[in-house]
């Protein structure tokens, strides 16, 4: 038998199956509503998978977009689980961590503690892939984060952000000349598309892990997890270790990490039994 997760958003469903404890072919739609991506996602998965309605024990749905769902998917027992324990038994999942604090990096952003089986969501940003989109339609006259992220590699953050460097002759306390003073501090008219892109990724990045940042400083946790569709970026992992290096924390980048809500909504099946 095998436990569906589905994470439903605005326009895109990820679906991830458990079986035996183990993840199995985790998959994600784009449509133009949630009810369809929903719909789209599950006939999708069975299909590909080969899998007969008789085998599913049950439903767990999460996300924004499960309030769309009102009754039993195919006469599935369906259960709905609350997006923030989701995000917290995913991101725990093989991750050999007790206390930590999970990033969900999404159109905005959420932080949320885990501390053993306790489970409290600290707040979030309106900062995420939402801004990313927004921002590079208006700048760069594209919302396609794909051409956003390759316009990024080949552009020099330094070119549109101040410095320390730019301002100051020796380090301060904590804070080597290469550190940003401010985002966009450079950027003038003549700034090329690249270092744009460059700036508005790095932008949100830091943002993020300055959160986190303060967020270690009043929990007393340095383990961060970090899940979610702008966990994926090519920029990520290199600018959220430099991150950890300033702040003394570290950030984890966990195995389907795009799909650790939908997870976490699968694993939370014996809590809703």
């Amino acid at each position: 038998m095998i436990t569906l997760g589905i994470d439903v958003g605005g326009s895109t469903t990820k679906i991830v199956g458990v079986e035996n404890g183990q993840i199995r072919s985790p998959q994600c739609i784009t449509a133009a509503d949630p009810v369809t991506s929903l719909f789209g996602a599950f006939g999708k998965y069975i299909y590909d998978n080969g899998i007969s309605l008789g085998n599913i024990d049950r439903v767990m749905i999460t996300g924004a977009g499960s309030a769309c769902v009102s009754g039993p998917l195919y006469g599935l027992p369906t259960s709905r689980v609350d997006e923030f324990l989701a995000n917290a038994r995913g991101a725990r999942y093989n991750s050999g961590l007790d206390r930590m604090v999970v990033v969900s990096m999404g159109t905005g952003t959420s932080f949320v503690l885990v501390d053993g089986d306790s489970v409290t969501h600290l707040g979030g940003l309106a900062v995420g892939g939402g801004t990313l989109r927004g921002l590079s339609g208006l700048l760069l006259k594209t919302s396609d984060i794909r051409k956003v992220t390759d316009l990024a590699e080949k552009g020099d953050v330094r070119n549109v952000d101040l410095n320390i460097g730019d301002i100051c002759r020796e380090e301060l306390p904590g804070l080597p000349l290469d550190v940003t003073a401010s985002n966009f501090g450079k950027a003038d008219q003549t700034s090329s598309r690249e270092d744009i892109a460059a700036g508005l990724v790095n932008m949100i990045y830091q943002t993020i892990g300055s959160s986190a940042n303060f967020i270690a400083r009043n929990t007393g946790v340095t383990d961060f997890v970090l899940i979610g569709n702008m966990s994926l970026l090519p920029q990520c992992t290199s600018q959220f270790r430099r991150i950890a290096e300033l702040y003394g924390i570290e950030f984890h980048f966990p195995e389907h990490r795009e799909f650790r809500t939908a997870l976490g909504a699968a694993l939370s099946r014996r809590v809703a039994e």
